[in-house]
């Protein structure tokens, strides 16, 4: 048994290490820095750091910025996820169709917005949401309705964006869910068939609890990456207006590369990381109860 066990340690020893390294170390070191005050001149000697227990955190969780911030990502995440989710598997579902023609040539297509820089996406939205130039207000205007302001208007910046993020991500979780469609045994739905159950039935009492692991899996993996949105509202709206899409990590960001306080970003990561903690234990939580 000593030798087994001695064996399974070995091979998984490179696992550890890579996780260790790049993700344990990382988070201590992390949750160490936001302990201190370490600013701009502490990088030039780290012996001007000093230790503030959590005074760090006292400020953020005082800060009115910071639970504006928090609450915008909280809105994208429970708004953009599910739609991101459920955009993933109608796409999913009509690409697996067995009268669907040209599958690979969909799948392409739909996964093409996942590989395309972020950055340059955002860049393109932003002429597309243009208030006069625009092809959404001419949509708008070519059925009688007025022009809409997407991305300056504060009622409509974080739908705009959330718009944006879905596009862009949901080709991704459609790849996943193909993966588990296909996994479904057919002898399923033959028997559902037999039973008299209908296109609707087979879908509610067939697939959907047979996709039960996929929807953890890509519930999980989405919260995760919209929890720590950034990139489209720093290209887009720069955090207006009026805050309405300013990010928790887009705070922490400005405070650390902007401002040079370290250790009070810090303290933001941290919170952030506990946050995604508690949302991916409480998905595994529901998916395991159910």
């Amino acid at each position: 048994m000593r030798s087994e066990t001695r064996a399974a340690l070995l091979f998984i020893a490179p696992a550890l290490a890579v996780l260790g390294i790049f993700f344990f170390l990382p988070v201590v070191a992390g949750f160490a820095l936001s302990v201190t005050d370490f600013d701009l001149y502490a990088i030039g000697d780290i012996h001007n750091a000093r230790f503030v227990a959590f005074r760090n955190y006292k400020e953020v969780l005082t800060n009115g910025v910071f639970w504006t911030a928090l609450l915008n990502t909280l809105y994208f995440s429970f708004l953009g996820g599910p739609l991101t989710v459920a955009v993933s598997l109608g796409a999913a579902l009509l690409v697996n169709a067995k009268a669907a023609r040209w599958k690979p040539l969909f799948r392409t297509i739909y996964f093409a917005p996942v590989v395309t820089t972020l950055v340059a996406v955002a860049v393109v939205f932003r002429f597309l949401y243009n208030p006069r130039f625009g092809i959404f207000n001419r949509i708008l205007a070519s059925v009688g309705l007025p022009a809409v302001d997407w991305l300056g208007d504060p009622k409509w910046a974080m739908p705009a964006i959330i718009a944006l993020a879905v596009w862009k991500n949901f080709g991704y979780n459609m790849i996943i869910f193909i993966a588990g469609l296909q996994s479904i045994p057919e002898e399923l739905y033959e028997a559902a068939r037999i039973d008299g159950a209908g296109a609707w039935k087979q879908f509610r009492h067939v697939t959907l609890p047979m996709l039960g692991p996929t929807f953890l899996f890509v519930g999980i993996v989405t919260a995760i990456g919209y929890l720590q949105l950034f990139a489209e509202p720093y290209v887009m709206t720069r955090g207006g207006p009026l805050n309405k899409t300013l990010s928790a990590v887009m705070m922490m960001y400005e405070q650390g590369f902007r401002w040079w306080r370290m250790g009070y970003a810090a303290a933001i990561a941290f919170i952030l990381f506990l946050v995604i903690a508690a949302a991916t234990a409480l998905q595994m939580k529901f998916q395991e109860r159910r």
